[in-house]
């Protein structure tokens, strides 16, 4: 069913009853009728379309495919309708002698209307009457008379009005005409005749063929209907096994209430195979008896091929016969009260009933005293447990209530009952009898107090002490449900937390990790750069110095060189620490060994004669901005205006100014902190104005940032 409902485009085409038509093609000499043709072209229709989407499924389906069967040549389903309407008339043109005589029946008789309306026409209005009109009376067309004018009018009369004082007429000059009419009329018959012989003698040769496909569309659409109830009722397939087995129906609903509220109360009704005799007991208006039918019909609907609505998981025993004895069945012609009724029903169970039989019993050992119909039930399910046919009962009766719970396979079920609403649940639980709520029921319809006091005192102590035993085993239950619900609101709040704390400690172990990378990508980003800063440094010290020895005495030089490469010196050696500190943190620092290549490519003095080889017109090359991230190496000039006044710094920075450029420093670091910007701002300013400062910008971030300037010189 799931697969054809996927598939989609599978839905037989509706078949009229044709069994009356296919009785009439196996009579020799009959003749079908216009509409009986028509309702056989239907059915040719159906088949052909139907034994097409059967073929069609060969391959997914093909059990179902094998449904399919030779169909009548199609011939005959054109053939009828060429002939007939869709509402059973033979059309004029369904042969050539038809189309003639309906065209001269047709003639004469607009001929003869036309004549007798001239004649109506000469007559005065109160001799016709008043909207006097040509009619048909038996058959023959008349004009009406009055009867005092009769001997005005010569003529045939058919008839008269109720009151008599009108007589129907067909003049003498119009008899000829009608004759005709009538002639025509019987050669339009027997043409007609003539037409719906041939289409039925034309049928009658296949009629084999027509009833094989007529039984498959027949078979096609009841396999379509039961798949199609079984998706509406989200059906499964249950386990059928022979008697005597056990029974199992989970999920269960009545059929009849699903398919017109489209929903029920699911219930579970599971037995082991020494399990035989269920009684089922709780308030009136519980869903007791809809339980009795939901089982019978669910066993009968699998038996009969239909999926019924139940779960998965579902074994259902193949009954031999099912019994049952549910309603009122008294009846005053048979003389029989409804004790009798339920007695006679009984007996003939008792009779037959065996280990292959499902028994449905509706209020068992009711009708009659209390006693002696407890004993009397009592008496009848025992005997029925020793035939061991499957057995459900439905009492309010104590007496049976506990006769099920001291004897071996047989087994207390109620339906659950809203004690704090006094409305019913309809849930089905095994293995607990259930409560009438007689008394409550009444109580809450509004009976008088004084009445229910007086009847909760004529209760006897026994079924006291039943009910009460009933409702603490109730109270407690809906405790222990109430605590069962609260440790899983609990448990799933615990959860959550819990789902909710590993979720955000991972997240925060993640961010942690990303940090941690990210600092160690920074670090090894910013020390890779630092070294080739440093490098890019002493290539353009030792390009400055070849252009001093050739400029200056060998002594400057000498000097020039010293100062540079004491600073090239000091910054190796914060290089260097720098790297003994990533290596304690266990980072891997590439181009870790930068300083130590640093100090041994310190290349001895060069001689004034190999410095005198570079040519003093050479431009010195200064590289561009460091890098965002790059480590600017600390200058051997340095200035700090932390703490000082606008006034105070600008001397400050002409005069640091004009010692770099004395001292031939390619750098100077301004420090001015970051504050509120004034400070950094007076500094650019002076900067910009200098013409000997070939660029300035801020320090990288783990250099000082915004709170430094680094200066460089043209």
């Amino acid at each position: 069913a799931t697969e054809l409902d996927e598939r989609g485009g599978f839905e037989p085409r509706a078949v009229p009853d044709i069994g009356e038509v296919l009785r009439a093609l196996e009579t020799p000499g009959s003749v079908l009728d216009g509409e009986q043709l028509r309702e056989l072209w239907a059915a040719l229709v159906a088949m052909r379309e139907v034994a097409a989407q059967l073929w069609a499924l060969a391959d997914d389906a093909p059990r179902v495919a094998a449904l399919a069967v030779e169909v009548p040549p199609q011939k005959l389903e054109r053939a009828i309708d060429r002939a007939i309407e869709p509402d059973g008339r033979v059309k004029d043109d369904a042969s050539p002698a038809l189309k003639r005589a309906r065209r001269r029946l047709r003639e004469t008789r607009e001929r003869l209307v036309a004549d007798l309306e001239g004649m109506l026409r000469g007559l005065a209005s109160h001799e016709a009457g008043r909207d006097a009109d040509v009619t048909l009376k038996g058959g023959r067309y008349v004009i009406p008379v009055r009867r005092e004018a009769r001997s005005r009018v010569k003529g045939i009369v058919h008839g008269e009005s109720s009151s008599g004082a009108t007589l129907f007429v067909e003049p003498s000059e119009a008899v000829e005409l009608g004759n005709a009419l009538a002639q025509c009329e019987a050669e339009d018959a027997r043409e007609t005749l003539a037409v719906l012989r041939g289409l039925t003698d034309q049928a009658r040769p296949d009629s084999g063929l027509i009833e094989s496909g007529w039984e498959m569309c027949v078979a096609a659409d009841d396999l379509y209907a039961r798949a199609r109830f079984a998706l509406a009722c989200e059906a499964h397939l249950p386990e059928l096994e022979a008697p005597p087995a056990a029974l199992a129906i989970r999920g269960g609903r009545h059929p009849l209430l699903v398919a017109e509220s489209g929903s029920a109360v699911p219930f579970d009704l599971v037995l082991a195979r020494d399990e035989r005799t269920v009684m089922v007991s709780g308030p009136n208006a519980g869903g007791k008896t809809v339980l009795l039918k939901a089982v019978g019909l669910t066993s009968a609907l699998a038996q009969a091929g239909v999926l019924p609505p139940v779960g998965a998981g579902t074994v259902l025993p193949v009954f031999r016969r099912i019994f049952s004895d549910i309603g009122d069945h008294q009846s005053i012609d048979a003389s029989l009260s409804t004790f009798s009724a339920h007695v006679a029903a009984l007996k003939a169970i008792l009779i037959d009933a065996d280990d292959g039989g499902l028994v449905l019993l509706d209020e068992l050992g009711g009708g009659t005293d209390p006693v002696e119909g407890a004993s009397l039930a009592g008496a009848v399910l025992l005997s029925l447990h020793g035939r061991r046919p499957v057995t459900i009962a439905t009492t309010h009766l104590s007496q049976l209530k506990e006769l099920a719970a001291a004897t071996d396979g047989l087994v207390n079920a109620s339906l659950d009952f809203d004690a704090e609403n006094l409305t019913p649940t309809y849930r089905l639980r095994m293995g607990k009898p259930g409560r009438s709520y007689g008394l409550a029921i009444a109580r809450r319809m509004g009976l008088p107090d004084p009445v229910l006091a007086l009847a909760d005192e004529l209760t006897p102590e026994h079924a006291r002490s039943v009910e009460a035993t009933l409702a603490e085993l109730e109270r407690r239950e809906a405790e222990l449900a109430r605590r069962e619900a609260e440790v899983e609101e609990a448990r799933v709040r615990l959860d959550t937390a819990e789902a909710v704390a590993r979720r955000d400690g991972e997240e925060l172990a993640g961010r942690l990790t990303a940090l941690e990378r990210r600092e160690q990508e920074t670090e090894r980003e910013a020390r890779e750069q630092a070294r080739r800063f440093l490098l890019e440094a002493r290539r353009r010290v030792e390009e400055a110095l070849g252009v001093a020895r050739a400029a200056v005495s060998e002594a400057t030089a000498k000097e020039a060189r010293r100062l540079v490469e004491q600073g090239v010196q000091e910054e190796a050696d914060a290089l260097a620490k720098l790297e003994e500190q990533a290596k304690k943190k266990g980072w891997k620092v590439k181009g870790g060994d930068a300083a130590p290549e640093r100090s041994s490519e310190r290349s001895p003095e060069r001689s004034p004669e190999r410095s005198s080889e570079r040519s003093p017109e050479r431009t010195i090359r200064r590289s561009s901005r460091p890098a965002p991230h790059a480590v600017v190496p600390e200058l051997s000039s340095e200035l700090d205006l932390r703490g000082k006044r606008a006034d105070e710094a600008e001397g400050e920075v002409i005069a640091a100014l004009d010692a770099a450029v004395v001292a031939d420093l390619p750098f100077l670091r301004i420090i001015h902190g970051k504050g509120t910007g004034a400070l950094r701002a007076v500094v650019h300013e002076l900067l910009e104005r200098d013409g000997r400062v070939a660029r300035f910008e801020l320090a990288a971030p783990h250099q000082g940032g915004t709170g430094v300037t680094i200066v460089e010189f043209r």
